[in-house]
């Protein structure tokens, strides 16, 4: 739609359910970089990939090593690599051109969460965040996964994370803590069940800064931005709450340990970190619902940053919740009677994408009020009729307003048609080429489909045949073959024969035949009819014998 004729005033975020989308029973969705592919794990074990234009499905992978609901999804940043996590504690990486399986790994617990490192071009590296355990980096070109630390020890020097290894039954129950990679992809976040925000240098496995969240409550979800300006994060005491990232775009473990060295008085550990902490990470703006003090569900940002959403966690509703960053509640979009596992927001446009219990993905748009006053400035909108006085010169060839308008273009200046202007929404890097769309793969009929289109093809040879020309026909002595030939003649008999002009008596022998017959009975008109129709025939071999005879001297 043409932006001018949008009225400017209205808010960009999704009002209304545009249509939904059905492939089976769909648990969870993600956006590519560019928004134009959506693709969606099964219950079933399978991976679906909307093309999000057309909203048909593009491409459908499937483990047949993997029969267990998937988990998650995760892009790699230029769209040709694809990580899911399923219940049955794998992860699989997925070539999404070809839907070859370039590499699978089993962990010990099941990810609820796995993202690939957003940093490199052609990833192997991810962040899993299992059920029961610590999260973890899994390198899929060396099969090898590292935990990483989930709480700051007291003593300083022992930082490093314990191996991997199942928990004793003496130890109480673990509780899952969330993760993320940062934009570039060289720090995770890790909120704990301390209510701390831990940022940790994965190569080294080191913690150099921690940023307490108020009231000390349990983090449920974390994701950045997509411009990594600002952090959210999801907590049990049902708040949501943004920070605003101080660190650069560029060179971040540089500028921390810079942060470190330059802080004197402090000896090392958790007070320290805590000072570098608040040096990275600032508090700026919670989000809750006062009122009904609900729990959120799946909370992230808009495609530009600017909108909140989140949304409601109760059973037996889908209801979504849009902030903007001031703080401020603009929308509650309500959905269908069905409780809401997990969504998205576009990254382009303002489409928010939900999913359902029952395995729908639901498409919500913006009802776009068009204002058409636009494609002219001097036209005025009114709300009902109103008495028009026209003026003197308003017909005349040459209006006086228009003698006095002078025209500042320039026309002679060259327009440039080759200079492709930078989204606004890109950050990729120009001299990789990122895949945005799939070609379409045709979808196979079932037997199904094919036993009503040959019964649809019986049935209509059934309605020639029965009809009144085809009857005709037989009574006249021709078979029913003549009637389904698009010549209307037996393919048998015209194959190796070249058609020929009756002559003039042949003319009008048809002519006498049009005419109504006088005969009184109905033998009589059968029989003058087959006396005409046998003068045809004599007088046409007659004609053809004479063209032999005359092409023959």
């Amino acid at each position: 739609m043409n932006a001018p004729i949008i009225d400017p005033l209205q808010g960009d975020f999704p009002e209304v359910i545009e249509e939904y989308l059905e492939h089976g029973v769909i648990k969870c969705v993600a956006f590519n970089h560019r928004g134009s592919l959506l693709a969606a794990g099964c219950a079933d074990g399978g991976c679906v990939i909307f093309d999000f234009e057309t909203r048909g499905i593009a491409k459908e992978i499937r483990d047949i090593d993997c029969s267990a609901a998937i988990t998650s999804v995760s892009w790699s940043k230029y769209g040709h690599r694809l990580l899911v996590s399923a219940a049955d504690k794998s992860l699989t990486l997925w070539d999404v051109s070809t839907g070859e399986k370039i590499a699978r790994t089993i962990l010990q617990q099941t990810p609820l969460q796995a993202r690939l490192n957003p940093g490199l071009t052609s990833p192997s590296l991810c962040l899993a965040c299992p059920l029961s355990s610590a999260p973890m980096i899994v390198d899929f070109d060396i099969d090898c996964t590292t935990l990483l630390p989930v709480a700051v020890p007291e003593m300083p020097d022992v930082l490093a994370p314990p191996q991997r290894s199942k928990c004793p039954e003496s130890n109480p129950p673990f509780s899952p803590a969330a993760a993320c990679f940062n934009k570039c992809g060289d720090l995770v976040y890790i909120g704990n069940s301390k209510g701390e925000i831990l940022v940790i240098d994965y190569k080294s496995v080191r913690v150099l800064a921690l940023v307490p969240v108020s009231g000390a409550a349990p983090v449920k979800n974390i994701v950045f931005s997509r411009n990594g300006q600002y952090l959210l994060t999801n907590s049990h005491d049902r708040t949501i709450r943004i920070y605003e990232n101080l660190l650069p775009a560029k060179n971040v473990l540089k500028s921390l340990e810079d942060l470190g060295k330059n802080i004197d008085g402090i000896d090392d550990g958790v007070e320290k970190l805590k000072t570098v902490g608040s040096k990275c990470l600032t508090l700026f703006r919670e989000f809750q619902d006062s009122v009904t003090k609900m729990h959120w569900k799946a909370p992230c940002f808009s495609g530009d940053g600017e909108w909140v959403v989140g949304g409601s966690a109760c059973k037996g509703e889908h209801k979504i919740y849009i902030w903007d960053r001031a703080g401020h509640l603009v929308k509650i979009l309500e959905g269908p009677k069905e409780a809401l596992i997990d969504l998205a927001w576009h990254p382009v446009h303002p489409i928010i994408v939900s999913v359902s219990l029952a395995g729908l993905v639901y498409i919500w748009a913006k009802d776009y009020t068009e204002n058409w006053s636009a494609f002219a400035p001097d036209f005025k909108e009114l709300e009902e009729n109103e008495e028009y006085v026209e003026r003197e010169d308003e017909f005349d060839l040459i209006p006086e307003t228009e003698k006095v308008k002078v025209l500042d273009v320039n026309e002679d200046e060259e327009v440039d048609i080759e200079t492709v202007e930078k989204d606004a929404f890109s950050d990729s890097d120009t001299s990789v080429e990122e895949l945005r769309y799939l070609p379409a793969e045709p979808i196979p009929d079932t037997n199904d489909q094919q036993d009503n289109l040959v019964e649809s093809i019986k049935l209509v040879e059934g309605q020639i045949s029965a009809s009144p020309a085809s009857e005709e026909a037989v009574q006249n002595g021709h078979g029913a073959d003549h009637v389904l030939s698009p010549q209307g003649e037996e393919l048998g008999d015209t194959r190796g024969k070249r058609k020929r002009k009756p002559s003039e008596k042949a003319m009008e022998l048809q002519a006498e035949k049009a005419k109504p017959s006088k005969g009184s009975g109905r033998t009589v008109r059968a029989k003058s009819r087959a006396g005409i129709d046998q003068e045809i025939d004599d007088s046409v071999n007659d004609a053809d014998d004479d063209d032999d005879d005359a092409s023959y001297y």
